[in-house]
C-alpha cells in the first residue's frame, strides 16, 4: 500500500461505487431481464420482498439481484477490516445487516442461482465433511471430496482446529438433533449451535460463519408432516459463498427430513451481516446485469437410503440445474478472497489502524 495516502483517501479510493451506481444501477437492475417485480406498487419493502414475481430464473436469482443492489446502494463501508488479501492489502467490504431469504420447497422455490454456475457437488462434500464425517481434517476434505478451499485456514497440522466438524463431533450435535426430532417432534428446541466458547479456547483457524440451525416439525393442513429449518449465519461473503451456503443447508434439510420421515417444507436463511468485498464490486455489477437461466432446480436423494450417515456425495444431486448451459450463458467468476483473517484470535485495534 502507498503509505503516503491518508486513511480517508484510501477508503474513498478503494470503492468507487456510490457516485456512479446509486441511481443508474437501480434503474439498470429493474430493467434487466429476470429481475424481480413487486406484486404491488403500494406494498412496503417487507411486503414486496415476501412475494416475488419470477418471469425467469430461480427465487435465488431474484434475491441475489435485490441484495446486491441494496448492498451497492446502501452498504456500510467498514473502517477496520477483519481480513487482508494475499498481497497484504486490507480487504474492505460494503455490507448491510439483518437479511432474510425464505423458500417454500413445496412450491419449487430454490436458493440456487443461474447468474453464475455453482459447484454443487463440492458444496455438498463440504457439508458432509462437517456434519457426517464430523471432521476438521483437511486431508479428508481434499481426498474424499476434492475440496481445497479450506486450506487457507490450516492451523499447521492439516486441520482447521476446534471448529465446525470438530465441534459437531465433540458435542455429538447431529445425533442429538435427530434423537430430539424423533422423540419430541413438536418440540421447539431442535437446534444445532456451533458457537461453543469452550471449543474456542483451543486453537482454531476460523470461527463458524454459518453457526446455527433451528428445526420445526409442521403438521400441514394438507395432511402432510413437514420439516422446516432456519439457518443462522453471522457473516456472508455474498458474491463468493452466499448461494453455496444456502444450497448446502437446503441439502442438509432434505437429508435430516429423509432420516426422520418428514417432507422438506420451508428453508429460511438469516444473516447478521452480508457483505461484498471491494475487489468484488465490478463483478457484482456485472452479475446483476446478467439474464437468469430458466430452470427449476430440485434436490434428489438416493431413494434406497434413509439413514443420514449412510449417504455419500454420489447419493445426492441437484436435478434440473444444467450447469454447462448456465456456464455458457453466464460464465464463472473468480473472486480475490480476503482469507488472511486478522481477527481469528482477536486483534488490537490500535495496531490495525496503522494498516490503513
Amino acid at each position: 500500500m502507498n503509505r503516503t495516502r491518508t486513511k480517508t483517501q484510501y477508503l474513498l479510493g478503494c470503492i468507487p461505487v456510490w457516485k456512479t451506481i446509486q441511481k443508474t444501477q437501480r434503474e439498470d437492475t429493474e430493467n434487466a431481464v429476470g429481475v424481480m417485480e413487486w406484486t404491488s406498487q403500494k406494498a412496503g419493502p417487507a411486503e414486496a420482498r415476501s412475494s416475488l414475481k419470477l418471469p425467469c430464473g430461480t427465487k435465488g436469482d431474484a434475491y441475489t439481484k435485490e441484495l446486491i443492489g441494496r448492498i451497492l446502494e446502501e452498504g456500510c463501508l467498514d473502517r477496520y477490516p477483519s481480513s487482508t488479501y494475499a498481497d497484504g492489502e486490507p480487504a474492505h467490504t460494503l455490507s448491510i445487516n439483518h437479511v432474510m431469504t425464505t423458500y417454500d420447497l413445496t412450491k419449487g422455490e430454490s436458493p440456487l442461482i443461474t447468474l453464475r454456475p455453482i459447484a454443487v457437488k463440492s458444496a455438498i462434500g463440504e457439508l458432509l465433511w462437517i456434519y457426517q464425517d464430523m471432521s476438521n481434517d483437511l486431508n479428508i476434505l481434499k481426498d474424499k471430496y476434492g475440496v481445497t478451499w479450506w486450506d487457507e485456514w490450516d492451523i499447521g497440522d492439516r486441520t482447521i482446529g476446534a471448529a465446525y466438524g470438530e465441534t459437531i463431533r465433540r458435542h455429538d450435535l447431529v445425533r442429538k438433533l435427530i434423537n430430539d426430532i424423533e422423540n419430541n417432534p413438536d418440540g421447539r428446541r431442535h437446534i444445532i449451535n456451533m458457537w461453543q466458547y469452550d471449543d474456542f479456547e483451543d486453537k482454531h483457524g476460523l470461527k463458524p460463519c454459518a453457526y446455527q440451525t433451528a428445526w420445526n416439525v409442521r403438521h400441514g393442513n394438507d395432511g402432510v408432516d413437514y420439516l422446516d429449518m432456519c439457518l443462522y449465519q453471522r457473516s456472508s461473503d455474498f458474491m463468493a459463498a452466499g448461494c453455496i451456503n444456502q444450497v448446502q443447508y437446503l441439502v442438509f434439510l432434505h437429508l435430516i427430513a429423509r432420516h426422520c420421515g418428514y417432507t422438506p417444507g420451508r428453508f429460511s436463511w438469516f444473516v447478521q451481516n452480508i457483505q461484498i468485498y471491494d475487489r468484488h464490486v465490478n463483478l457484482a455489477k456485472e452479475l446483476i446485469a446478467r439474464q437468469p437461466f430458466d430452470c427449476q432446480p430440485s434436490v434428489y436423494l438416493n431413494p434406497d437410503k434413509k439413514d443420514f450417515f449412510d449417504f455419500t456425495v454420489d447419493d445426492i444431486r441437484i436435478e434440473n440445474y444444467p450447469r454447462k448451459e448456465i456456464a455458457t450463458q453466464n460464465p464463472q467468476m473468480r473472486f480475490d478472497l480476503g482469507h488472511q483473517n486478522i481477527d481469528t484470535q482477536g486483534f488490537n485495534l490500535d495496531n490495525l489502524k496503522t494498516m490503513i
